[in-house]
C-alpha cells in the first residue's frame, strides 16, 4: 500500500479528536471513531509522550442510575 492511500491510525485519530472536542468517553470512542480499545490507545498516546489525564465522571445508565465512567483530556500546557 502507497504512503498516500494510508488511513490515519486509531491513536492518530484519537488525538485529532481530542484535540477538536478536548475530551473522550469511551462510548464516543467506539460511536465516533471505531475505537473499541480506548485504554490501549491512551496507553500508545501516552508512551508517544502526550500528556493525557483520566477524569471520573458520574452519568447516568440506560436505567437512569447513576455510574462512573473514565473520560480522557489533553492536559493544557
Amino acid at each position: 500500500m502507497s504512503e498516500r492511500n494510508r488511513r490515519p491510525t486509531q491513536a492518530a485519530r484519537l488525538l485529532d479528536y481530542l484535540r477538536e472536542h478536548r475530551a473522550i468517553t469511551q462510548r464516543e470512542a467506539i460511536n465516533e471513531l471505531g475505537v473499541y480499545r480506548l485504554g490501549a490507545r491512551i496507553w500508545e498516546l501516552k508512551n508517544e509522550g502526550h500528556p493525557i489525564k483520566r477524569e471520573m465522571i458520574t452519568v447516568k445508565d440506560r436505567w437512569g442510575e447513576e455510574t462512573r465512567i473514565a473520560s480522557y483530556s489533553l492536559v493544557e500546557s
